[in-house]
């Protein structure tokens, strides 16, 4: 078990790498939730999130998704707070649009 310090601590490059790679999934969906997500976080990501992701990708595909678009909750048997707040982040970065730039 980690502590709270620990779980601050920021996430690595090589362990960054690793978890884009686990995060890769078969719904497109999915894909979009999660490239989101690292579009806007994984420059500060940390130790804890990143275990509350690994959380998420053991999740079926389907499952996934339903947690994302707000079908249903995650269960307390599996989800603690990291998991979570993650899911939280999750959500409002991928109910967001991408930002399109104007084409010159």
């Amino acid at each position: 078990m980690q502590t709270a310090d620990e779980l601050l601590q920021p996430l690595s490059e090589r362990a960054l790498s690793k978890l884009k790679w686990r995060c890769r999934r078969g719904l497109l969906e999915n894909d979009l939730f999660i490239a989101r997500f690292f579009e806007r976080h994984e420059s500060h990501m940390t130790v804890g999130q990143a275990g509350a992701m690994e959380t998420l990708m053991d999740l079926s595909d389907n499952d996934l998704l339903d947690l994302l678009l707000r079908r249903k909750e995650p269960e307390p048997e599996w989800a603690g707070a990291e998991v979570v707040a993650l899911l939280l982040l999750m959500r409002t970065d991928g109910a967001q649009r991408p930002a399109i730039s104007p084409s010159s």
